[in-house]
């Protein structure tokens, strides 16, 4: 991302639980090095099922603000608004 508009983006499959590995595939796919993964990305991604990285976050140069990694429950039923049916 840069500012707020997505430069790039890219779905990869993965459970909640192999979320790192995915990310490393994903970064593949976007030519992109994988960024270090800190307790702090751990305990985002527990808490909130998405966490972010920054430009310090990767050894090599990183073109963009910020990466932004989040688990998409196939799962998960869509709530509905009643309000908007």
């Amino acid at each position: 991302m840069e500012k707020t508009h997505i430069k790039k983006d890219v779905m990869q499959p993965c459970s909640h639980e192999d979320w790192q590995e995915a990310l490393g595939e994903a970064c593949r796919r976007l030519d992109l090095s994988t960024p270090v993964l800190l307790p702090r990305h751990e305990r985002d991604f527990d808490a909130f099922s998405q966490t972010r990285f920054l430009p310090e976050h990767f050894l090599d140069s990183f073109p963009y603000d910020r990466l932004e990694v989040e688990y998409i429950d196939p799962e998960a039923k869509k709530s509905i608004n009643e309000k908007y049916l």
